[in-house]
């Protein structure tokens, strides 16, 4: 399978729903009042609208949301046995999908990072502002993002997100409003075509909007 193919596959998953069990009677009266309400719920299972409304909650859609956008990073245990987001000192959260190989790690002053990677707003229920992908002039696949770590040249949450990654390695970050765009509109990644800037400055210049982000990065390779 391509690395593309991965990286847009680990960028779209969904939540699934879970279910409890149900715990065995002990007592006559516990055993009536089961069955009422087994009857009761046959009648509900029964009704159309109500079929519908499970199948919504179990079955994933064209507009099912990642569960990063319903509740980011913060599940008590993670849902399906999955790692949790790990939160760095300054409020970027991060959870690899993939660690990549190698025994050298992107640092804060490394350059010639070359990622691919892809910016979702938050508020716009994961609404893509940038992506590497359209970056494709020659047909020959997508050009990646070059940037130099400590000057200045991307958006604070981006770069402290790197740190850490190896090559080929596989990151999904979610970055506050105060280390992206509502203070930095400046840097990169910036949106390659103005629906895109359009998307991004309706969030970041809406202050009843909450600017966080999400990305999704795979390391090239960096020296």
């Amino acid at each position: 399978m391509k690395s593309d193919t991965i990286f847009t596959f680990l960028s779209s998953i969904l939540l699934l729903k879970t279910t409890n069990s149900l715990t065995q009677p002990t007592s006559r009266r516990s055993v009536i009042q089961k069955g009422t309400a087994t009857i009761a719920a046959t009648f509900t299972f029964l009704d159309p609208q109500h079929v519908a409304a499970q199948a919504e909650d179990v079955l994933p859609t064209a507009g099912s949301k990642p569960k990063e956008f319903i509740n980011v990073g913060t599940q008590a245990p993670p849902p399906d046995g999955e790692s949790a987001f790990i939160e760095l000192s300054n409020g970027v959260k991060v959870k690899d999908f993939r660690i990549g190989t190698g025994d050298e790690v992107v640092k804060g002053n490394s350059q010639n990072v070359m990622i691919q990677c892809t910016g979702r707003l938050l508020n716009l229920n994961g609404v893509i502002f940038y992506s590497t992908k359209n970056n494709n002039p020659d047909g020959f696949g997508a050009i990646p993002l070059t940037v130099n770590l400590g000057k200045g040249e991307v958006i604070p949450g981006l770069e402290s997100g790197l740190v850490g990654m190896k090559k080929g390695g596989i990151r999904r970050l979610i970055i506050p409003a105060n280390l992206a765009y509502s203070k930095y509109p400046e840097l990169e990644p910036r949106p390659t075509n103005a629906n895109d800037q359009r998307a991004l400055d309706s969030v970041v210049k809406n202050t009843r909007r909450d600017a966080t982000i999400m990305f999704d990065v795979q390391v090239e390779r960096f020296r």
